[in-house]
């Protein structure tokens, strides 16, 4: 092929290929280009042959190209690629190369090339790839979601939007059928969509497009309700047959609620105006024409058109009380220059009497101010009024026993002692406070406590004259205003005993509540009060404090107020007021009194709280614990007591005389009803370092006498973490057999007065010996209190308690006394 016959043989069928064709020798160097390759490069044939075509090459053809033609035409093999080459004029063109090694009897002899122009297909592909490029762009930015499913509804494409609203992974959703059952659609009405009706079943119905189509769909991620505004389009072919679906969604929730919170606000004003109290009226002033709503009519208990309308109307059926008020207030309106007006007053209704209405008026006027028109309502106001009667009631009146109230006793006791006389009177206050009421609540409940307050109610009224005043404060509290006993005090003083000790006996008589015999007793406290004195709140206060003295007294009595209780309750108002000083200023302290074994040795002790006052000197106990426990004083003082207690169980740790020691601490009923109490203890716990283990919490049986099983729990809640509970003064008080078992104990304490009473007492003996029995039979540890002697220690011993307190063994003692005495 290589020879010149050869190549003037196939010489005219080359010139006539449209396809551009290059001989080359077996170095690749140009032999022969027909003229199609001629247009293409622009090169003549005598610039070519004798030459490589590596003259079409320029700076922008791909290097990679070019090495890999050649090392396939360097292997003997063909090549086929795109490469862009340059025409002599030095303009690119994309050339679509396909080279053919020639061999002669086997011997590699040349290469043919042919070439064509791809430059236009180049482009046209290009543009076709920068176009899906923006509409993909597009696709995944625009805010709607896009999905297109095959004519079989298969999906074959979603946009990011999509996979969002729908909350599916692509993978996932390429693929699927739209009637997959995690396609959860919903019709507007919130009912659900069946398959049939879903954008893409009515686009392949119909064969056209479906557009504007609200539906909702549960997200499958997180079940969300989202709703959409949808777009099915089905591409048809020739024959009017769908190939694909495009979907396309836009998230419409905003709007939807939107709506939804429109129609129930109209749906709101519908009703509201419906029941709306009000009736409305217009007049037209200058044709003297008068309209009334039918609300109006069936206000005053008439039929709409029942009676001839005019101007006059209104004024026949308003209160002749009213009349002249009115008519003044109007015709000062309809001259004036407001726009608006409001008035009360009263319309007869059909039976006769009149109904209260707040009329509201608007007016409108001409350029010249003249009124031309007044519209307005007029509203019931009877419930209104009943209502203000209810709330007045409910001010001024105990809703149980009809009695005033404390607002309205202070406020008629404060006209009595404002009043003036002639002469000087002396009234009293009798404070009536039923003995043992809250027992009564807690044991029979409150419906039965509500029986006797309404039975104590009308005895009370028995003992007092029409012109005294009874009055209830709340709870088991009632007061007596007695007015106008004379001028003697001695006199006044007899008489307002006389009445108390009526109220006394009458209010001891039997009740009868719902089918219960039940018997009280009251306490009375007596204040007397002077006509032109000031001060209802004084004399209130002084009547408590005497009830508080009839009660500290023993109940079922009465005592009559003097300057010694006022004393009294300033001096512990002091007391009151030293602790809770002493108590911020941390200048109490704790004493701890040792626990033995049936040895003698000190396994743990109990935590004592001491107070030694710098002008009081000692406070005992006995005196300012029960004021803590009555101010609430005793949370922040146990807090304290706790937190101090942790520290010194938590330094004794790394000492080993005291490192094995417990240490009881006493935690008193109000700590323990504390909702922060657990989670006080256990913050304690964590400050100090203290080991929960070695903290036994000692709590007494009236602990058990409210909500026993909370208080069960809370400590069962403890006991998980570690803390021990004891129970002291076993017998003294509440307590119940059959609640013992399930009280999460690990101790209990033998209180000091059975402990005393062993050796001379046989009853004191059986006690003890009934408490270690059954604290044996439970698996529970006893601890006795008060053992002062060897006998008490013996006696205790043989009846199997093996854990002691008290003086035999050691007093209370400060810290430092207490690990010395270890030592």
């Amino acid at each position: 092929m290589g020879s010149a016959m050869d190549l003037g043989s196939i010489t005219p069928i080359l010139s006539t290929v449209s396809d551009g064709v290059v001989l080359t020798d077996r170095e690749r160097r140009v032999t022969y280009v027909n003229q199609s390759f001629i247009d293409l490069t622009g090169y003549a044939s005598g610039d070519l042959v004798g030459r490589t075509c590596s003259v079409l090459q320029g700076p922008q053809t791909n290097p990679d190209t070019v090495r890999a033609m050649r090392a396939a035409l360097d292997a003997g093999e063909s090549f086929c690629g795109e490469i862009l080459n340059y025409t002599k004029a030095g303009e690119t063109f994309w050339n679509e190369l396909t080279i053919t090694p020639v061999f002669e009897q086997g011997v590699l002899s040349g290469f043919l090339g042919i070439t064509r122009d791809s430059s236009a297909r180049k482009q046209a592909l290009e543009v076709q790839a920068s176009r899906e490029r923006l509409y993909r762009f597009l696709f995944e930015h625009v805010q709607a979601g896009i999905v297109l499913h095959k004519a079989d509804t298969e999906i074959i494409y979603a946009n990011q939007t999509a996979l969002q609203l729908l909350g599916m992974s692509y993978d996932v959703l390429l693929g699927a059928f739209y009637t997959d059952e995690r396609f959860d659609f919903i019709r507007e009405d919130g009912s659900p969509m069946p398959p049939e009706e879903f954008p893409v079943a009515r686009a392949l119905a119909c064969r056209a497009a479906v557009g504007n189509y609200v539906l909702g769909l549960r997200r499958c991620s997180d079940h969300r309700l989202v709703w959409v505004m949808c777009n099915a389009i089905p591409n048809l072919d020739g024959n009017g047959e769908p190939t694909e679906v495009v979907v396309s969604f836009t998230e419409v929730t905003g709007l939807k609620q939107a709506e939804q919170a429109l129609k129930q606000s109209e749906e709101r004003l519908s009703l509201m105006l419906r029941g709306a109290n009000d009736a409305a009226w217009d007049w037209d002033l200058a044709a003297d024409e008068l309209y009334y709503s039918p609300r109006w009519w069936h206000m005053l208990g008439l039929e709409p058109g029942a009676l001839p309308v005019d101007s006059q109307m209104w004024k026949r059926r308003m209160h002749p009380d009213d009349v002249d008020r009115v008519l003044a207030a109007f015709e000062e309106f309809l001259g004036g220059d407001t726009e608006s007006y409001q008035l009360e007053f009263s319309l007869q209704h059909r039976d006769g009497h009149y109904v209260p209405v707040l009329s509201r008026g608007f007016i409108l006027r001409d350029a010249d101010g003249r009124p031309t028109r007044v519209s307005g309502t007029n509203t019931d106001l009877t419930e209104r009024r009943r209502t203000e009667q209810q709330i007045h009631r409910l001010a001024y009146f105990d809703m149980l026993t009809g009695l005033p109230n404390r607002r309205q006793l202070m406020e008629r006791l404060g006209r009595i002692l404002a009043r003036p006389a002639p002469e000087r009177q002396l009234g009293a206050m009798l404070f009536v406070d039923v003995d043992n009421f809250k027992l009564l609540n807690d044991t029979m409940g409150h419906e039965v406590g509500d029986l006797l307050l309404k039975q104590v109610t009308r005895r009370l009224h028995a003992c007092v004259r029409g012109q005294d005043v009874l009055g209830r404060l709340g709870g088991d509290e009632f007061v007596a205003l007695l007015d106008d006993l004379g001028r003697d005090p001695g006199t006044a003083l007899q008489r307002a005993e006389g009445v108390a000790h009526k109220i006394r006996d009458v209010l001891a008589l039997p009740y009868t509540l719902g089918g219960i015999d039940y018997r009280c007793t009251v306490s009375v406290g007596i204040a007397l009060f002077e006509q032109g004195e000031r001060g209802a709140e004084n004399t209130l206060k002084h009547a408590d404090l005497a009830m508080y003295h009839a009660k500290s007294a023993g109940k079922n009595t009465l005592r009559v107020y003097d300057h010694a209780m006022q004393v009294a309750m300033q001096e512990r108002l002091a007391l009151e007021h030293d602790l809770r000083n002493d108590l911020q200023a941390r200048r109490l302290h704790l004493h701890f009194q040792p626990q033995v074994d049936s040895e003698g040795r000190t396994v743990s002790a109990e935590v004592l709280l001491r107070w030694n006052h710098p002008v009081r000197g000692d406070v005992p106990p006995a005196r300012f614990i029960p004021l803590a426990e009555a101010t609430g004083l005793i949370l922040p003082l146990g807090e304290w007591v706790l937190e101090t207690a942790c520290r010194q169980l938590a330094a004794w740790a790394n000492h080993p005389p005291t490192a094995g020691l417990s240490l009881s601490v006493n935690a008193s009923v109000r700590q323990f009803h504390d909702p922060g109490f657990v989670q006080g203890v256990i913050d304690v716990l964590e400050r100090t370092g203290a080991d929960p283990s070695r903290l036994v919490l000692e709590v007494t049986e009236s602990l058990f006498a409210e909500n026993m099983e909370q208080m069960i729990e809370r400590m069962k809640r403890l006991r998980k973490r570690g803390v021990r509970f004891a129970l002291d003064d076993f017998g003294t008080g509440y307590s119940s057999l059959s609640y013992l078992q399930r009280m999460p104990l690990d101790e209990i304490k033998i209180d000091r007065s059975f402990v005393q009473d062993t050796r001379h007492d046989e009853h004191g003996a059986t006690i003890t010996r009934m408490i270690i029995s059954l604290a044996g039979n439970l698996g529970i540890k006893t601890v006795a209190e008060g053992v002062e002697t060897i006998e008490q220690r013996d006696f205790l011993y043989r009846q199997g308690c093996r854990h002691y307190q008290g003086y035999l063994f050691g007093k209370a003692m400060p810290p430092e006394a207490f690990e010395a005495q270890l030592r």
